[in-house]
């Protein structure tokens, strides 16, 4: 579990986009370097971009459920990747949820619409849909940002549950979060990762002044 903490602008979701080659939609963006997972470059020329996106999973800041029922959301990248099988499909679903700790709450309502979910279930639901793919990776860009302390809760829960199966990659502008879910933190400012270390030790003994300034509210 790895946390991304940084001031606005400073290269935090960016850099998280590489991982999975979202950089890669904006016109006129270029990238530079080998980025390596398991020893793979992903920006080598034989590197299919459909296969890194399903190998490293994204949960954007905004919830972004699809006007679609509960069910269909959850097994939509199946769908895509040409699952038929309706057991396999339920099956996929119900795990996908209790991995996202959202099924006894919708269980009983996996037809309704996706849109008719609270904000914090909505971020469960995308989450599910992440995690039924069976990815590598889970890529989470503030996942919390948009929520009530309460939903916050239930999702660090969640991400602090889920960091034994996956690899878990996390931008937030929340420290305390930072602190409190991962395991080691990168400390970027203006486009350069100023220090990487285990998370106890970025907010206990910084090496850089720049990040100690920064965890300790003088700048920020």
């Amino acid at each position: 579990m790895t946390a991304f903490i940084g001031p606005s602008g400073c290269g935090k979701s960016t850099l998280l986009r590489c991982l999975n080659r979202m950089n890669d939609l904006i016109d006129g963006v270029r990238s530079e370097g080998s980025l390596r997972v398991n020893g793979e470059d992903l920006y080598g020329a034989d590197v299919d971009v459909v296969d890194v996106r399903k190998r490293l999973g994204m949960v954007f800041q905004k919830s972004n459920p699809f006007p679609k029922s509960i069910f269909e959301n959850v097994v939509y990248g199946l769908r895509i990747q040409g699952e038929r099988n309706r057991t396999r499909l339920r099956d996929a679903c119900e795990a996908a949820l209790k991995g996202a700790a959202l099924w006894d709450e919708v269980k009983d309502r996996l037809d309704d619409s996706a849109l008719s979910l609270s904000g914090g279930q909505m971020q469960r639901l995308c989450i599910a849909r992440a995690l039924a793919v069976e990815p590598e990776v889970v890529l989470m860009d503030e996942p919390c940002s948009a929520l009530d302390p309460i939903a916050t809760a239930k999702i660090e829960e969640l991400i602090f549950s889920l960091k034994d199966r996956f690899t878990i990659v996390i931008v937030t502008h929340n420290m305390q979060q930072a602190a409190r879910v991962s395991e080691e933190t990168g400390f970027f400012m203006l486009g350069k990762l100023v220090e990487f270390d285990k998370t106890d030790v970025i907010f206990t003994r910084p090496r850089q002044k720049m990040t100690e300034d920064y965890i300790t509210g003088r700048f920020g």
